[in-house]
């Protein structure tokens, strides 16, 4: 076989190689960080949720507080 058929196929090896590598490399750093951002997202909802049930306690005590003053304004 002739030395630049050698060298040829070597080079297509090495090129397919680093290519393939170079993908599933890209594909593991993709999926981290998907998972990373879903960790992130799921944060958020949990605060989404809690939210409007805070805001109904202060509502409530927001209520109360000015009860008392306007029975303390009385007395």
């Amino acid at each position: 076989m002739d030395s630049t058929v050698i060298c040829a196929l070597v080079s297509l090896v090495g090129t397919l190689g680093g290519s393939l590598g170079g993908i599933l490399v890209s594909s593991k750093l993709t999926a981290y960080r998907i998972e990373q951002l879903e960790k992130k997202v799921e944060e958020h909802n949990s605060f989404a949720r809690r939210l409007p049930v805070v805001e109904e306690q202060i509502k409530e005590i927001s209520n109360r507080v000015d009860d008392l003053e306007e029975f303390y304004k009385g007395h």
